[in-house]
């Protein structure tokens, strides 16, 4: 009997096992993005306040019927010599016929979302800019980033490789135009 030869572990697939392996305390957030394990403690109040405004106009407000999912993951492509980035935004929408967020798996390929949204917390560089690279690599049309530091509520658009190409920053207290599926102004006044 001859020994198979093992393929040597490549970091990148260490890096996913362990973060797989990972028992988050209940509440905190872990994600992988850009190589990096990234742990968020539970959100504050106005964080969920916030994301609960925004989620409500959407499902009222938008011309196609939207679902919306706050705690699945996404699978989305990473960059090169890493594993495949695994977010969780703070809400993610797409239309109701499509039914995404079926099946007992936490985690979802991307295909098919409309839009992201994450609302700045504990680690703003992160939604400012890793996660708004990955989402991009995803094609996710569109990120909708609320930016409590800066008093801001940016939606991003047109994605390719590695961002997007397209952005819209609006003061909070102005209302910021989301273009279809959703076609309507969302009031960011509430926001504030």
């Amino acid at each position: 009997m001859t020994a198979m030869a093992h393929e040597p572990l490549r970091q990148e697939d260490v890096l996913l096992e362990g973060f797989l392996a990972l028992d988050t305390p209940e509440g905190f957030r872990a994600e992988l993005v850009e190589g990096e394990i990234l742990v968020t403690p539970p959100p504050d109040g106005d964080h969920e306040d916030c994301i609960g405004l925004i989620v409500e106009q959407v499902i009222l407000r938008s011309r196609t019927k939207m679902q919306f999912a706050g705690t699945k993951g996404l699978v989305l492509r990473s960059g090169e010599g890493s594993p495949r980035d695994r977010v969780i935004p703070d809400a993610t929408f797409a239309p109701r016929e499509r039914r995404l967020y079926r099946g007992a798996d936490p985690w979802m390929p991307c295909d098919g979302v409309s839009m992201v949204l994450d609302v700045t917390s504990t680690k703003p560089r992160a939604d400012r800019e890793a996660k708004r690279r990955s989402y991009a690599r995803g094609g996710i049309p569109l990120y909708l980033l609320v930016d409590r530091e800066a008093g801001s509520i940016t939606l991003f658009s047109d994605p390719a490789q590695d961002d997007y190409r397209g952005h819209c920053t609006r003061p909070l207290g102005k209302p910021l135009v989301l273009p279809a599926p959703f076609a309507f102004e969302l009031e960011t006044t509430d926001l504030l």
